[in-house]
């Protein structure tokens, strides 16, 4: 079982057990999230298809850590005129756990 869910703007396939790092959340560490933006579902070959998203669909998550991604070099230049710029950037993710997914494939579509 898997499913298409958005997190902050952005869609991942996620299934049970997975470990996704997210945009920052304003969430504690140890945590526990609800997502009810569920776009996609599919059970075996039964399949949910959100309009926009799956009703009565949720998937539980807890929050394990806060990093931040590698860091990031912007360099800026421009010949002959003595113009540089050398900036960076570091992005802050939350590492979740998906702890379950509840919901029913209630629209069945046949897949390959």
């Amino acid at each position: 079982m898997y499913a298409i869910v958005q997190v902050a703007g952005f869609q991942y396939k996620v299934q049970k057990g997975d470990k996704l790092l997210v945009p920052k959340l304003d969430a504690e560490v140890g945590e526990k999230l609800e997502f009810q933006d569920v776009l996609f579902i599919s059970e075996g070959g039964r399949t949910s298809v959100g309009d926009p998203i799956v009703p009565n669909a949720k998937i539980k998550a807890k929050v394990l850590a806060h990093t931040k991604g590698d860091k990031i070099t912007v360099f800026k230049m421009k010949r002959r005129k003595n113009y540089r710029r050398k900036t960076g950037h570091r992005q802050d993710f939350t590492q979740i756990l998906i702890e379950d997914i509840k919901a029913r494939a209630e629209r069945t579509r046949k897949t390959k």
